[in-house]
Order: C-alpha cells, then structure tokens, then sequence
C-alpha cells in the first residue's frame, strides 16, 4: 500500500465515527499534491446538502484527531467540504445510489472516436458499468478503461 493510500485509510478510519455521529455520510477521502502543496480532503455529505457549519464541525473534530494521531509525515491542508453536483462516483455505494440516473462517462482512450458519453447507469459490478443512452443503445464500459464518472447536471 502505497503512503497515499495509507494516509487516506487511516484518514477514513478516524472520520467515520464523526460522521456517523453526525449522520452524515463519508463520501471519499484523498490526500493529493497540488500547486507544491500537500491537500488532505474530506468529503462528506447528507440529505438535503451539507453547510459550511457541517463542514466545520467535522474539520474541527478531524483536525484534532490527525493532530493525536501525528501520522502524516509532510505539512498539508486539510480541507473537509461537499463533494459538489459533479462529484465522480467511485465506490459501489456511489453507483449503486446512482441507478437510474444520468451519468456521464469519460475514458482514457477514444471509443468509436469519442471519449465522452452521457446516458442512465443501468448497472455496475467491480470490472465494468454499463450505461443505457439516448438512442437506447447499451454501452458497457471496463472500469480500467474509465477515467471519470460523475453524475450529469443540467442547468
């Protein structure tokens, strides 16, 4: 396990019991390099959207377990926020929320000269997603071969 994923499990471990508390939900957990600095980012959510008093709750909680715990060996910025309109589904519990709705779908390599399809998730299991679009044409996608799912918005 590489130290990235380590620090987002161990993150995830501490924030559970928080959240629960709470009754909120964990959405995902990343600890990402960006612009030379290090972003440890939690991302939770519940019924109805989560406030910036929620978010703060929970930072504030995790903050002073990261701070006991000292596991992180570099300095980063802990950000605890939504996960937004667009956010990537990721895990089973995403997709299986997701049924039904509009996704899009975003591979790593073109397929049938495009790399972007939109279409109602139809089903998911751990190697593939299959998506029903428009034209009522069926696309199933390898998991492996997909960059980004998130679901579609409209405005």
């Amino acid at each position: 396990m590489s130290k990235r994923e380590t620090y987002e499990q161990k993150t995830e471990e501490l924030l559970l019991p928080i959240v629960r508390q709470h009754g909120f939900e964990l959405v995902d957990v990343e600890y990402v390099r960006e612009g030379g600095n290090w972003y440890l980012r939690a991302y939770i959510d519940k019924p109805g959207g989560i406030t910036v008093d929620d978010c703060e709750l929970v930072s504030r909680a995790l903050d002073e377990l990261l701070d006991e715990k000292d596991f992180i060996e570099e300095s980063y910025i802990l950000e605890v926020s939504s996960p937004g309109l667009g956010r990537p589904l990721r895990k089973d519990k995403d997709f299986e929320r997701s049924i039904g709705e509009e996704v899009e779908v975003k591979t790593f390599k073109a397929i049938s000269h495009q790399k972007e399809f939109t279409g109602i998730l139809k089903e998911y299991d751990k190697d593939s997603i299959t998506i029903e679009m428009e034209n009522q044409e069926t696309m199933r996608f390898a998991r492996a071969d997909i960059a980004l799912v998130r679901l579609a918005f409209d405005f």
